[in-house]
Parts: structure tokens; sequence; C-alpha cells
């Protein structure tokens, strides 16, 4: 019997320890996620509201979703984190908030992040779209005031919209769950105890929450049929231009390389946010139906807190500008610029000059050194040039 109580012992201390050693992990990760996705943001926005260059309607519309993704990196995180550390030092005991609880506050900001998002995405596409399809139009129809008032309109509406659940239904509340390491709209104690004494499904209890996953998967849809579109329209623009070295081809009023590009990285961020909204939906829907999904959850969770921190990763590896502005924030202006002229001759610099076909059938521009005038070389012949002028003005003096 001691040797049982024994091994039963030493049993109950290895599996607590290794509860303890992946709750650890857990914390790490997450803190980690939190310094990378706030100082990403922080750059994004340092960028786009601090560079005059990036004060148009694509830049404010990136800020904002640089915003949402920081509010989840500073708020959102950090109180997961504290709760972990919390329940770790309990002894896997969830604690219990005393009064007012913070998931009440957490909960919706996460939601409303999360719609924010979606919804930025899908005016970038918009604005990416008329940019393509309508360049002469552009500056018309998306201007930076209309763009600010539809910025603050949708914070407002899916704000709205993310707390919509606790007025639409009394039976809901918002806690901290253990499998999803978050705070999550649940149902209340006494209602919860109901549907697991009748053995019914929630479906009745909390089906309101199936607004999130509609609203996401709808948006993010009609998203993906505007990059899909504009993407065919850059197709015919990249075939159109295949013979941009004549003359009457480089005058094509088309969008330009910038703005082609542009387009093609919305429908990257696009990709990487259905990606991690779709298998959040499919939780929701399998929660509303009974089914529980402990680890699933976590990572459907944690797959959309990720995605928080991938925007400037992506700018980074597809826009020029944005990576040369993060090389002077973090190098400096003189760091920046031997990196960019490095490569090139004295006299010359590197710049897009043509549009072409590579032997892949990709649409590839072809770069060709410009020559530049090198002042420390000219300055003597514009001396020579300037006192022959003014002998020859003296001699003609003199004739006369």
């Amino acid at each position: 019997m001691e040797d049982l109580e024994i091994m039963e012992t030493f049993n109950h201390n290895c599996s607590r320890f290794a509860t303890d050693s992946g709750q650890v992990l857990n914390v790490c990760f997450m803190l980690l996620l939190s310094v990378a996705i706030t100082l990403g943001n922080v750059v994004s926005l340092t960028i786009f509201l601090g560079s005059r260059r990036f004060r148009t309607p694509q830049g404010y519309l990136k800020a904002s979703l640089a915003t949402a993704d920081l509010a989840v990196g500073v708020l959102v995180i950090p109180y997961s984190i504290h709760t972990e550390i919390q329940t770790l030092l309990a002894g896997r005991e969830e604690p219990q908030p005393q009064g007012f609880s913070p998931c009440f506050l957490i909960g919706p900001i996460f939601a409303g992040c999360t719609l924010v998002s979606v919804t930025t995405i899908f005016m970038l596409s918009v604005e990416r779209g008329i940019t393509v399809l309508k360049p002469l139009h552009k500056n018309l129809v998306v201007t930076r005031e209309r763009t600010l008032w539809l910025i603050a309109l949708s914070w407002l509406f899916c704000f709205l919209l993310a707390v919509s659940p606790l007025f639409l239904r009394g039976n809901i509340t918002l806690e901290y769950n253990l499998c999803s390491k978050m705070c999550n709209y649940a149902l209340s104690p006494g209602e919860r105890q109901y549907y697991q004494e009748h053995k019914s499904t929630t479906w009745g209890g909390w089906s309101v929450m199936l607004l999130f996953p509609t609203f996401d998967i709808s948006l993010l849809g009609a998203t993906s049929v505007v990059n899909l579109v504009t993407f065919s329209a850059v197709r015919r623009f990249c075939r159109a231009r295949k013979q941009v070295l004549t003359k009457a081809q480089h005058t094509h009023t088309g969008p330009a390389y910038s703005d082609l590009r542009a387009a093609k990285t919305i429908l990257i961020l696009t990709a990487f946010l259905l990606a991690s909204v779709v298998p959040v939906a499919v939780l929701v829907v399998g929660s509303v139906l009974g089914v529980d999904w402990c680890r699933f959850s976590r990572y459907a969770f944690w797959l959309l807190a990720c995605s928080s921190g991938w925007n400037v990763l992506i700018y980074s590896a597809r826009d020029r500008r944005f990576r040369q502005r993060v090389q002077e924030l973090f190098l400096g202006k003189g760091g920046s610029r031997r990196r960019v002229q490095g490569g090139a001759e004295p006299g010359r610099t590197p710049a897009v000059a043509h549009w072409g076909r590579g032997r892949s059938g990709r649409c590839v521009a072809v770069i060709s050194n410009v020559l530049t005038p090198d002042f420390t070389v000219l300055t003597p012949e514009i001396t020579i040039r300037h006192e022959v002028t003014t002998v020859t003005s003296l001699r003609r003096t003199e004739d006369r």
C-alpha cells in the first residue's frame, strides 16, 4: 500500500510539473507575441503617421489597421499573461475576480478590434480596386476626408456589434476561458446548468453569437471578390505593357507600378486574415451546436491573435518605401542611403524604368541605370563655360 501511494504521489507530481512547465511555456509565448505585436505596430504607426509620403487614404487605412492590432498587443494579450501567472500561482485554479470582471472590457476590445481589422481590409481592397480600375477618378472618389470619416464610422459600428450579444441576450456573459486562454463570450452559470441537465444544444441560448462569424465571413468573401477583380485587372495591365519601350505604350494612362504592387499586397493581407478568422468562425458555430473543442479553441484564438503581428512583416517584404523607412528609423538616414546606394555605380542610380515580360510569362519590371548629374564633375565645366561666355561678351563690347 505504501508503494502504491508513493507511485500515485510521484505520478501526481510529474503530471503537475508537466502542466506547470506547459503553462510557463504558454506565458513565455504570450509575452514574446505581445512584445512583437506592440513593437511592429508602433513602427507601422510611426511610419504611416510620421512620414508625409504615407499620409494618403491608403496610409490612414493602414494606420487604422495598425491601431486595432496594437490594442491586441497592449491590452488583450497582457491580460491573458496576468491571468495565466495568477492561475499558475494558485495551483491551476481559475482566479475569481472580485467585483467588476476585466473580461467585460477585454473581451469586447478583442472582438471589436478583429471586426475593425476585417472592415479595414475590405476598405483597403475597395480603395486599391478604384486605384487600379479607375486611376483617373481615384483622387475625386477616394479623398482623405472621406477616408477618415469611414474609419471613424467603421470603429463605431464594429464596437457596437462587439457588445451587441450582451444586450441582445440576457444569458450571455464574458469570462476567462482556461481552454482558449482568453476572455470569451459564454452562457451565464444558470443557463449553462440548464442545458447540461436537459442535455440539449445551446442553439437557443447564444445563437446571437453567430453574428460574428456571419459578418466576418461575408465581408471577407466580398473582399476576396474585390481582390480577384483587381488582380485580374492587374494581369490585363501587365499584358498591355509588355512592349512598354515603344513611345505609344510609354504614355499609357494606367496605374503606376506601386499601385499594382500595393493591390497584390492587399490580396496577401486578405488571404492571411481569412486563414486566421475561419478557425474561430468554425469554433463559434461548433460551440453554438454544443460541441466542446478545448484544444482547438486555444489554437484558433491564438492564431487570430498572431494575425495582429503579420501585417508589418508583409509591408516590409512587399513595400520598398516602407522597408526603407524602417531602415531609416533603426539605422538612421545615413545607413539607409549606404544600403540603397551600395551597389550603384558612381554617377548612376538604379530606377524602375520600364515594364516587360520575363521568360516565365510573369509581368516584371526592367531595371535600368539612369544617369544622374555628378555635380562634382559638372561644376568645373559650368565655371569654364561661364568664363568663356564672359570673355565673348567683353570682346563683343570692345568691337562695338
